[in-house]
């Protein structure tokens, strides 16, 4: 069996989902454009979330809101194997919006909410990766979710301790790299439309972002590709070209060291 498989159901494009037996990888910091949930099967890791680093030991879930910068570096040695569920953002806005807040902090779960969602996401992926419903799957997503969200507190709350003004101008930078991710973006621009030093930028946006804009703007770039691989509609390299890669052997390099497989592995799987 292959050491990552990607699950996929065309009728549920809200959703896609992931199996890792690859136990020498470590995941450099990067960041998901969907709510990420991962459950780890076997052995465990450090995951690096946010600033903080947690130990994840089998049987324990965590979950990364969206563009949260994370990393995982498995235990040395260890027969390390998880799971992760990938949610698109619109899919989730039938949520309250207590319900999202709740799924907008990084969380490693307490033990009682922690079994209840394991068997869950164990559902989620069963029928994802075997001949379950459409309709099967999204039930036991709904399911998870709604365990998710519920009253009970979780471990850890990630909490902000950047000032207003200082967020706005966060806000600015990475609204403008969203917006222009594919081109070639200069420190001049990011401060022309902040009104800033690009040394002051530079410290406020890698003390939120835990990366400087170029790293960031990479990720983007990245995101877009695995969207458009996932459509098996053109090259590769045309895909490269047009996310910003102007060299595809260095996309593919950068492509592996964050998705955990080659692009062309990533848009054969299932």
């Amino acid at each position: 069996m292959p050491d990552v498989i990607f699950y996929r159901d065309s009728a549920l494009p809200f959703l896609e989902a992931k199996r890792c037996r690859k136990s020498d990888f470590a995941y450099q910091k990067h960041f998901h454009e969907e709510y990420s949930i991962g459950l780890i099967d076997t052995g465990e890791t450090y995951a690096w979330c946010d600033g903080t680093k947690h130990k994840v030991e089998a049987g324990r879930m965590i979950s990364f809101p969206p563009m949260m910068l994370h990393a995982c570096h498995p235990e040395e040695g260890a027969d390390w194997s998880y799971k992760m569920l990938f949610i698109k953002q619109e899919w989730l806005q039938g949520l309250s919006q207590r319900e999202l807040d709740q799924l907008h902090i990084p969380f490693l779960l307490a033990e009682g909410k922690n079994k209840a969602c394991r068997l869950y996401m164990n559902k989620v992926m069963d029928a994802l990766s075997g001949s379950g419903t459409p309709l099967a799957i999204e039930t036991s997503m709904i399911e998870l979710i709604q365990a998710l969200v519920s009253r009970n507190d979780s471990d850890y709350e990630h909490e902000g301790s950047s000032t207003r003004q200082d967020r706005k101008y966060i806000k600015l930078v990475s609204e403008y790299l969203h917006e222009h991710f594919t081109e070639k973006i200069t420190l001049d621009s990011l401060e022309s439309i902040t009104g800033i030093s690009k040394f002051h930028l530079i410290r406020l946006f890698k003390q939120s972002s835990h990366l400087p804009p170029h790293a960031y703007q990479n990720l983007l770039r990245i995101n877009h590709a695995k969207t458009e691989l996932k459509k098996r509609q053109r090259p590769i390299a045309d895909i490269a070209a047009e996310a910003g890669f102007y060299d595809q052997s260095h996309f593919t390099r950068m492509f592996s060291r964050i998705v955990g497989v080659t692009p062309q592995k990533y848009a054969l799987s299932m």
